[in-house]
């Protein structure tokens, strides 16, 4: 009898209910129902009716079906949970390898691309939006990568040891730096801050984009900088640091200076001055380390 299946549910229930119905059949499975509805001759306010869905996504299934956008065997109609954890793991095994690999023109893989490759290997069809979602829930994120350096010296175990027991074992006449150059652009960069609308703030420039070079030491024990800065980056700049060390701590009786293998740091000037300076020690680290 049709009065044993009227129900009284609460309004905020049904809402409930409303929005986990909306939420299972999001984007394929909805617009399956709908063209089905439409073969049995079913009008679009029948329809919204029935599926408790608006006009506009019964005009946005057919429109799809019609230009051919609308594919079977979509991932969205997974049919059970199994389906779409295969096409979760193919997904990710094709993100950590490179589209090279696979015979792409690239160097990183685009939604559309991972999307073409799925219908190409393992036959899923996935939209890219489906993609990118996907990828958000497995926690991957959009960003850029970072270059790093070969990490391919041959003494590099023995070159970090040393200057580990160089750290652990300092004596207390003896000191030890970590020097390293930097660039100083003198052109003010320009980051967001707050205007009146339809107003810009000005900022001067020095003309060209100006520079001067810094090098400084930092002194392992203490935290503190010594530092000098130039017009150039050159052995001068090494040699000025040196003298200013030599200056400031002239009662060590060794000073120990962590550098990298950049060419200054070995040139014929400083390294003649090193030698008038037997005092002063120079700890090279790996070429090319990584993170350094």
């Amino acid at each position: 009898m049709p009065g044993k299946t009227i129900l009284e549910i609460p309004e905020a229930e049904q809402a409930a209910m409303l929005r986990e119905l909306r939420a299972a059949r999001y984007g394929h499975l909805l617009a399956l129902h709908i063209l089905l509805l439409c073969t049995r001759g079913y009008t679009p306010s029948e329809i919204t009716s029935f599926l408790f869905c608006s006009r506009s996504s019964v005009y946005r299934a057919v429109a799809a079906y019609r230009g051919g956008t609308l594919t079977y065997g979509s991932i969205e109609a997974a049919d059970t949970p199994a389906q779409l954890r295969s096409w979760q793991r193919s997904l990710v095994a094709l993100v950590k390898r490179s589209p090279s690999v696979y015979g792409w023109c690239r160097t990183r893989w685009s939604c559309q691309t991972l999307s073409l490759e799925l219908k190409a290997r393992r036959g899923y069809s996935a939209s890219r939006e489906t993609i990118r979602r996907t990828l958000h829930s497995l926690g991957y994120r959009w960003k850029r990568a970072r270059h790093v350096a070969r990490d391919d010296d041959p003494e590099r175990i023995s070159k970090l040891a040393r200057i580990r027991s160089l750290a652990e074992h300092l004596r207390p006449s003896e000191v030890l730096f970590f020097i390293d150059e930097l660039d100083i652009h003198l052109l003010p960069k320009i980051g967001y801050e707050w205007m009146l609308k339809a107003t810009q703030t000005e900022i001067m420039t020095p003309g060209q984009n100006q520079k001067r070079y810094l090098a400084g030491a930092l002194d392992h024990l203490t935290g503190r900088i010594t530092h000098v800065i130039a017009e150039r980056k050159n052995r001068f700049l090494v040699i000025d640091l040196l003298r200013a060390l030599d200056r400031k701590f002239p009662t060590a009786g060794k000073v120990y200076l962590v550098a990298d293998n950049y060419r200054i740091h070995k040139a014929k000037a400083v390294e003649q001055w090193l030698a008038q300076h037997p005092r002063f020690e120079v700890v090279w680290k790996p070429s090319l380390l990584p993170e350094s």
